[in-house]
């Protein structure tokens, strides 16, 4: 078993503490490679409330809400694991994502105006000249990054908040 230390962002002055420690935690989440290695990733309470600078509830709160978003599980007497997705469940992951991102794209091309269209061109510009094996994690990132322009410029929140979950775990398998 693993413990992995990571980088968590300052919290913003402007937010309550449990809603700071959540988007800091959810940042370093997204950030990890959690399908680099072998072994489970544990977080280690203490040490999240020593980096956040905050005390226990704040950072019990926010991981109530990361639980329940399916991003950290608690396993009474071993700890708290960052979830690792099966092959099953990231082929279904894929599965649900494709079809919110079909919708999304119907709304993006109703609503598309030239400027939300020279935005998704920019993407992938800097791909058009040189061999692509040469830089597959960043044509990797700019695919998700394209994706997630176009669910965003369809107008639709459900689909970006639903959406949004899936990219973690995408973009961590994708590095694999």
């Amino acid at each position: 078993m693993q413990t992995m230390s990571f980088s968590v962002a300052p919290l913003d002055q402007g937010m309550s503490f449990k809603a700071k420690a959540y988007q800091s935690l959810r940042q370093a989440i997204t950030q990890m490679d959690i399908y680099g290695g072998p072994s489970e990733i544990r977080l280690d309470e203490r040490q999240l409330c020593e980096a956040l600078g905050v005390s226990r509830t704040p950072v019990r709160e926010a991981m109530a809400l990361l639980e329940q978003e399916g991003f950290i599980r608690s396993m009474p007497r071993r700890g708290i694991f960052v979830v690792r997705k099966t092959k099953a469940e990231i082929i279904e992951m894929i599965t649900v994502c494709a079809a919110l991102e079909g919708m999304a794209a119907r709304l993006f091309v109703e609503r598309a105006d030239e400027r939300g269209m020279a935005d998704l061109h920019e993407t992938f510009d800097r791909f058009a000249e040189g061999e692509l094996a040469d830089h597959v994690l960043e044509y990797s990132d700019a695919n998700v990054a394209f994706h997630q322009s176009i669910i965003q410029a369809s107008g639709c929140t459900l689909i970006a908040d639903l959406t949004d979950r899936f990219f973690i775990h995408m973009r961590a398998i994708r590095r694999v």
